[in-house]
């Protein structure tokens, strides 16, 4: 069971109805080949869902190091014997964190040092999240689902142009910095080396894997990897101590479920805001629908094209959406979220009540409706018996703060950014936070990852999500009103044009791939900005219909997605 790469597997099924109905089908959608064909190779083996989420997420921190981590965190929304679950493992900020840290004496943010540098991260969680995910759903051993990452670790894998020219580009991203910010960083070091095509060894991350494999999260919370990461921060200033890392669990909560289109949606809680920005963009669209297709009538015969109108539309709804999200959100374990106002669908009636299909509203008047690199990643897996796992996890920038931990051989997040630094001010994703989400001690940073799975009849019919800062969350709304509204393929629905819009800055619309150019003109004309993003999302989506699979991943990334039967 140790050796998943020593055999393929192979299946024949006959056409007669009994040898049909001893198979079932099986899904994943992930970012890459390696992530791929291990989580195929789990599920085949009989692995749950969990089972192949943990592989993978370990394979990633080996071949897709800008996103993939242990030193990082995430959520993992799942749902088992159609049950809906959600896990916790965000990062949380250090004990010696306070509310001014990156503030100067004049009480204005020092540019960078919440995203370089040993003071930007938070304790990690990534390692805990897996094994207590496991520990709940698991079937096979904890130890056989680190070997294939532990195999690439130490005898290598072939670098993707993707990848070689990311790190590339992050090596001149440091240079252009202040070098009293970037001078301590050893990322050249580690993945200076990197080529296109070229096989990658990691022999000390492979070391630290096989202690992982060993003793489970024990040792990067108080063995050798903890030692480790704490002389690296100690070497440094940074602010993670060995309390810290001891302290650190992650915490299975309530998802947030809402009813859409005779669906139930299972998102992620607060101090996540994907699922109630999510729940309130599906609300307040469907609420709005007839009035959306009255404003299609009206812009096609004033030359204006649907796309045109829909990006727009889309504008509306988000600028309300990020709104409520910089007054209301944050760590719910520290704040009060009226999260059961915030996704009701009388919140979502009266929000939708001031959205102007004919005019763009005025930023500036958008106010609360009450008195997140691009580098994170993601994967959808379904398994043979039903069972979702949706899975967001991340170091926040490519690579996160640019410090590999010496002798370990992994990255560490920067997700200190994503807290709201000063009221009003935005944060490296141009987000603009409040007080529910400034600094505090041990507190979990704000983030809009939004794994999400739709279920319909009590089974699981979507499974979707993406990284992408703050737009994952317009991403994955479009992606679900591309399947459900639009009748659109998996495929269909992820490759389709995405546009963005949160609020600030003002009435400005990014959009990826294209819009052509009647709808640019058109977009132009109402008052919008526009602006090409060099990357909006990597959606990673399984949908079932009509009782069969689909798979999709992104083509805007490198993922790979496989739909296969599973011998029962």
């Amino acid at each position: 069971m140790r050796h998943f790469f020593s055999a393929i597997i192979l299946f024949v099924v006959s056409s007669t109805p009994m040898a049909q109905a001893a198979v079932s089908q099986a899904a994943v959608a992930m970012p890459d080949q390696y992530s791929a064909e291990v989580a195929q190779q789990i599920l085949i083996s009989g692995g749950h869902a969990v089972d192949a989420a943990v592989a993978a997420a370990f394979v990633l921190a080996v071949t897709y190091p800008e996103a993939g981590n242990l030193g990082g965190g995430g959520f993992m929304t799942l749902v088992d014997k159609a049950q809906p679950y959600f896990l916790d493992y965000r990062e949380k900020a250090p004990l010696a964190a306070h509310r001014d840290l990156y503030l100067d004496a004049q009480k204005q943010p020092v540019r960078y040092q919440s995203l370089i540098g040993h003071q930007a991260s938070g304790v990690p969680g990534t390692v805990m999240g897996l094994w207590q995910a496991h520990r709940k759903f698991g079937r096979l051993p904890w130890a056989d689902l680190l070997d294939p990452a532990i195999k690439l670790a130490e005898n290598g894998f072939q670098v993707a142009d993707a990848l070689a020219k990311k790190a590339k580009w992050y090596q001149s991203y440091l240079a252009q910095k202040p070098k009293k910010i970037h001078q301590p960083l050893n990322f050249k070091q580690y993945f200076g080396g990197i080529k296109p095509g070229k096989s990658f060894v990691q022999p000390e991350l492979a070391a630290t894997l096989k202690r992982l494999a060993k003793t489970g999260p024990y040792d990067f919370y108080f063995g050798k990897t903890s030692e480790l990461i704490l002389a690296e921060m100690k070497a440094h200033n940074g602010l993670i101590s060995k309390q810290d890392l001891a302290n650190y669990q992650a915490v299975w909560r309530q998802p947030v479920l809402a009813a859409w289109r005779g669906r139930q949606v299972v998102s992620a809680p607060p101090p996540s805001s994907g699922g109630v920005a999510l729940v309130q963009l599906l609300k307040m669209s469907q609420i709005l629908q007839n009035d959306f297709q009255v404003a299609v009538i009206n812009g096609e015969k004033a030359d204006f094209p649907e796309a045109a109108i829909r990006a727009h539309f889309y504008a509306e709804l988000s600028k309300r959406v990020y709104a409520d999200r910089a007054a209301y959100l944050g760590d719910s374990d520290f704040v009060k979220v009226p999260l059961a106002i915030l996704t009701s669908d009388a919140y979502s009636l009266k929000r939708a009540e001031s959205v102007n299909l004919e005019a763009i509203s005025a930023t500036d008047e958008i106010q609360p409706g009450l008195a997140e690199s691009h580098d994170t990643t993601h994967f959808s897996i379904i398994d043979g018996q039903g069972n979702a796992v949706s899975n967001t996890y991340t170091l926040n920038m490519p690579f996160g703060n640019g410090v590999v931990v010496t002798g370990a051989g992994f990255l560490m997040n920067n997700e200190m950014d994503d807290f709201s630094l000063k009221p009003g001010v935005a944060n490296a994703f141009g987000v603009i936070g409040g007080q529910a989400n400034e600094i505090a001690p041990e507190k979990r940073m704000l983030s809009s990852m939004s794994p999400t799975i739709v279920m319909k009849d009590q089974q699981v019919e979507m499974v979707v999500g993406t990284p992408g800062g703050s737009s994952i969350i317009t991403s994955v709304f479009q992606t679900l009103v591309n399947v459900v509204e639009r009748d659109m393929s998996a495929q269909q629905a992820v490759d389709a044009p995405r546009v963005h819009h949160q609020l600030w800055p003002k009435n400005l619309i990014q959009y990826h791939p294209d819009l052509d150019g009647a709808t640019e003109d058109a977009l132009t004309i109402m008052g919008y900005q526009l602006k090409r993003s060099a990357y909006l999302g990597d959606v990673q989506l399984i949908v079932r219909q009509y009782g069969v699979l689909q798979a999709a991943s992104d083509h805007r990334g490198r993922g790979v997605s496989k739909v296969f039967d599973i011998a029962k």
